[in-house]
């Protein structure tokens, strides 16, 4: 939104250029007036300088006022103005997985410390700026799943939610993948003027929590006209968890600047289920091994649903000519 300045009556401006010239006719046009006086010093004692000073400023107070005025008439008001953006019809749930396992670093170079959360998450952001007019929404999960953002237009407030993730922040170890795809699939369920519902969940992990299952979680956003596509986060190959801090999602390093390994290792999941998903809402799963492969697989998923981006300027004009008649008619 911007605020700009601007006149109804822009020509009436015009007559401000004339002031200068009637300041220089009046000082001008007429007779001088004198007074015969007997003495020269009785003449200096009358205090001339004082009133022309006095008479100077009662010229600037006129030219002034003169000023305002015409400033008033030409009236004088704010235009605001904002852009709406127009919804394409196109509702997207992202489900983003915040179990411990989405802090291994496998996928990308070791000195870099990139997570897989973190690539998940900057890949996210990246594809809700994409989108801009698509309705988009945000579910956390690890043991449970929790309701980040709920189906907003205005994504720079969901990327803001984004940014307050962190592995850690949802205390419910585990993986609840179906317990996330139905929480996603029950947000789209509402929305009755939609074109395209889908989720696109993110993970890492085998569903191991949770009181549904991924499969019959599936069924119920498959009959709700719902495509979940899924991406597998991860590389083929066990790794060593690395030790973080769960109050604040940061890896903790050693001396030299590498993460510590802690005592766990982390198996390959088996995204069997996750292909399964997406084929049962007549979707597609994908596998992502680094940020390269997680970034194209998530403009892939986006582009199954183009939207038509719209976006309508509105402007608002308030009007301040009261303003400046009351300040040019004031004493």
């Amino acid at each position: 939104m911007r605020g700009n300045l601007e006149f109804q009556y822009p020509w009436l401006l015009i007559l401000l250029a004339l002031l200068p010239v009637y300041a220089f006719l009046h000082g001008r046009i007429g007779k001088l007036s004198a007074l015969r006086f007997p003495s020269a010093d009785i003449a200096r004692a009358a205090g001339a300088s004082a009133r022309a000073a006095a008479g100077r400023l009662l010229m600037f107070l006129r030219l002034f006022t003169i000023a305002l005025a015409i400033v008033a008439l030409a009236g004088p008001r704010f235009a605001n103005d904002h852009t709406e953006t127009q919804a394409s019809g196109v509702d997207i749930m992202l489900a983003l997985d915040l179990s411990w396992s989405m802090m291994a670093v496998d996928m990308g170079p070791p000195r870099e410390h990139i997570s897989r959360y973190d690539i998940a998450s900057s890949v996210l952001e990246d594809f809700v700026r994409k989108r801009p007019s698509d309705r988009m929404g945000l579910i956390v999960f690890s043991g449970v799943p929790y309701l980040a953002s709920p189906l907003t237009l205005n994504h720079d407030w969901l990327v803001e939610n984004l940014h307050r993730m962190h592995i850690g922040l949802i205390r419910d170890l585990g993986t609840a993948i179906g317990d996330a795809a139905a929480a996603s699939a029950k947000r789209l369920k509402g929305i009755k003027d939609s074109k395209s519902r889908i989720i696109i969940l993110l993970t890492d992990g085998d569903n191991n929590k949770g009181e549904i299952d991924p499969i019959p979680a599936a069924e119920i956003a498959a009959a709700l006209g719902v495509k979940v596509y899924t991406i597998g986060i991860g590389i083929e190959q066990p790794c060593q968890l690395p030790r973080f801090n769960p109050a604040t999602g940061k890896l903790q390093l050693d001396a030299n600047g590498f993460a510590i390994p802690s005592s766990l290792t982390l198996q390959p999941a088996n995204y069997d289920v996750l292909g399964k998903m997406s084929a049962i809402s007549n979707a597609k799963f994908y596998r992502a091994t680094n940020r390269h492969k997680a970034s194209t697989t998530t403009s892939i998923a986006s582009k199954k649903r183009k939207s038509s981006c719209g976006a309508l300027l509105r402007i608002a004009r308030s009007s301040n000519g009261r303003f400046w008649l009351r300040l040019a008619c004031s004493p």
